[in-house]
C-alpha cells in the first residue's frame, strides 16, 4: 500500500486541520493510501473530531494515523525507513530537519508536495505543478494549488458528498429534525435561517442590526466562539451553546461547534450561509445555497485581491451578492446594512442557480484527492 505523510500546523484555528482532515481522510478512504497526519495541535482538532485524544502522541482516527507534531517529532532522527512515499506540506509548512535529510536517503525519492492554498487568481495556473529543487538536497518538490478551473488541483469533495445532500435537502422532516437537535425552536424553522462564520473583524453587529429591524424574521445560527463580542451585546448574556435572543424580527442561537458532518449538515439545511477562510468556503460552495465568503484577512489588504477574483468567477450578474461581500469582508466601509440585506434577498434565488451551475462547472474538473493521487502516480511511475 502507498504511504502518505501530511503534516499540518495549525494557523487558522480549525481552517487549517479541517482542510487536512478532509484530505487525509478521503485519500484513505477512497484512494487506499496509508495516510499518517502530523498534526501539531490536538486541541483545535478535538474541536472537529471529538474522538481525537488530545494527550496521545499516535492515535488511529476512521484508517488515518495521527501523529502529535510535538517538539520531540521536530527535533528528532529519522531514517529511510520512517518516510513515506509521498510526503504533503500543508502551507509551506517547515518539516523536521532530520525528516527531509532521511528524505534524501531514499530510494526512489518520496514524491513531495508543498499544497498550497485556495484562490481564484489566474497565476496559480501557471504555478499549479511547477517544481522547486533542494538547495542543498538531491530532493525536488512540487506546487500544488487547489483551485476553480482544469489549470488547478480541483476542491475537496468526498464522492458520496452529492447524494448525501440531495437526500438531505429533498427531506423537510430530515432537516427539521436536524435543526431542533440544536435547539431550533418551531418559530427558528419557519424564518429565513442563516448560519454566520466569520473572524472577529466581521461587521456582525451592523447586519445583526438590520435584521433586528428588518421587516422579516431571521434566524442567525452561530457556533459557540465565533463573533463573541457582538453576539454577546445582542444577547444580553454570555454567548454560550444554547443561549438564545429575540428582538425584533431577528433570533440569534448560539450552537455547540459542531463535527464535520453535522457542520455540512447546517450549510445544508439553511437558507443563506455567511462562511470564513478555506474549509467552509469550500463546504458552502457544496452546498448549492446562497452564501458569503468572508476571507482570511491579510497584510495590506491583499486577501481584498483574492475576494475580487473569486467574485470575478463566481459572481458576474450578481450585483449585490459582489457589494454585500466587499462591505462584508471591508472594501467599501460605512454601509447601509439594512439596503445591502434587502439587495440581497431579492437575489437569492439567482444566486441559488448560480450555485446549481458553478457546483457542475468545478465538478467537470475532477476533484482535488483523486486528482493529486493521480499526479503523485505518474510521478512516482517517472
Amino acid at each position: 500500500m502507498i504511504t502518505l505523510d501530511l503534516f499540518c500546523r495549525v494557523i487558522d484555528n480549525y481552517g487549517d486541520i479541517g482542510i487536512c482532515w478532509r484530505l487525509a481522510r478521503q485519500l484513505h478512504a477512497e484512494h487506499d493510501i496509508a495516510v499518517r497526519l502530523w498534526v501539531d495541535d490536538l486541541a483545535s482538532f478535538r474541536r472537529l473530531r471529538p474522538e481525537v485524544d488530545t494527550g496521545a502522541d499516535l492515535q488511529q482516527i476512521q484508517g488515518v494515523t495521527v501523529r502529535h507534531w510535538n517538539a520531540r517529532c521536530q527535533d528528532g532522527v529519522y531514517t529511510a525507513a520512517d518516510v513515506a512515499d509521498i510526503v504533503i506540506e500543508f502551507f509551506a509548512v517547515d518539516l523536521p530537519p532530520g525528516y527531509v535529510a532521511a528524505m534524501a536517503q531514499c530510494t526512489p525519492r518520496p514524491v513531495w508536495f508543498n499544497f498550497e492554498g485556495l484562490t481564484a487568481e489566474e497565476w496559480v495556473e501557471g504555478c499549479h505543478r511547477l517544481t522547486s529543487p533542494h538547495p542543498q538536497l538531491p530532493l525536488l518538490k512540487h506546487f500544488f494549488f487547489p483551485g476553480f478551473t482544469d489549470k488547478t488541483g480541483g476542491l475537496l469533495r468526498e464522492a458520496a458528498l452529492g447524494a448525501e445532500r440531495a437526500a438531505f435537502q429533498s427531506e423537510a422532516a430530515a432537516r427539521d429534525g436536524f435543526l431542533r437537535s440544536l435547539g431550533v425552536t418551531p418559530a427558528e424553522l419557519a424564518a429565513t435561517k442563516v448560519s454566520l462564520f466569520c473572524y472577529p473583524f466581521a461587521p456582525v453587529a451592523s447586519l445583526l442590526a438590520a435584521w433586528r429591524d428588518g421587516e422579516e424574521a431571521i434566524a442567525c445560527l452561530v457556533p459557540e466562539g465565533v463573533a463573541q463580542q457582538a453576539v454577546r451585546a445582542f444577547l444580553g448574556a454570555e454567548a454560550v451553546a444554547g443561549a438564545a435572543a429575540t428582538r425584533g424580527n431577528l433570533t440569534v442561537r448560539v450552537l455547540p461547534f459542531v463535527p464535520q458532518p453535522d457542520y455540512d449538515r447546517l450549510l445544508w439545511a439553511c437558507d443563506v450561509n455567511l462562511v470564513r477562510g478555506e474549509d467552509s468556503f469550500v463546504r458552502a460552495q457544496w452546498a448549492v445555497r446562497p452564501f458569503v465568503w468572508h476571507i482570511y484577512p491579510q497584510d495590506d489588504n491583499l486577501h481584498h485581491k483574492k475576494l475580487r477574483a473569486f467574485l470575478q468567477r463566481y459572481a458576474g450578474g450578481l450585483d449585490a451578492l459582489t457589494a454585500f461581500s466587499l462591505a462584508w469582508n471591508g472594501v467599501h466601509l460605512d454601509a447601509d446594512w439594512p439596503a445591502l440585506w434587502r439587495r440581497l434577498r431579492a437575489e437569492l434565488p439567482l444566486i441559488t442557480a448560480r450555485a446549481l451551475e458553478w457546483e457542475a462547472q468545478v465538478m467537470a474538473h475532477g476533484d482535488l484527492a483523486a486528482n493529486l493521487a493521480a499526479f503523485a502516480q505518474l510521478l512516482r511511475l517517472r
